[in-house]
């Protein structure tokens, strides 16, 4: 059986609320929010479980910390050109790093955020 090399992601914040509305204005998705004790989620959704991977939002006043170091995730932009996404980062609490920046012909394009929380990720597209 083959899988994706990842399975699960998830993104430390410290305020459910405000990543909340800011990943779910940049890439015009609904999260799906999970209390589990002391662990408050917010799940992306998936929509094709035959190609990526899906995780979640998660706050934890033990076991997350946002950080600019560390594993990127890159999250790919559903309108199909970045840009588009890359059009709502500063009003949704963000900043742009590097803008939309070819890869190569075959692999599109990416750009680097950091997110309303301080994480840095980045997002991607064929276009």
């Amino acid at each position: 059986m083959q899988s994706n090399a990842v399975g699960w992601f998830e993104v430390p914040v410290t305020d459910m609320n405000r990543p909340m509305k800011f990943y779910e204005t940049v890439l015009d998705v609904k999260l799906d929010r999970n209390q589990m004790g002391p662990l408050d989620m917010a799940w992306f959704p998936m929509t094709d479980e035959s190609y990526g991977s899906t995780g979640s939002l998660v706050c934890h006043p033990k076991f997350y910390k946002p950080s600019t170091e560390g594993i990127i995730i890159y999250f790919t932009a559903q309108s199909g050109d970045l840009n588009n996404e890359l059009s709502r980062i500063e009003d949704a609490g963000g900043k742009v790093l590097q803008p939309k920046t070819r890869i190569s012909d075959e692999y599109g394009f990416m750009a680097l955020i950091i997110d309303s929380e301080g994480n840095r990720v980045a997002l991607h597209s064929r276009g």
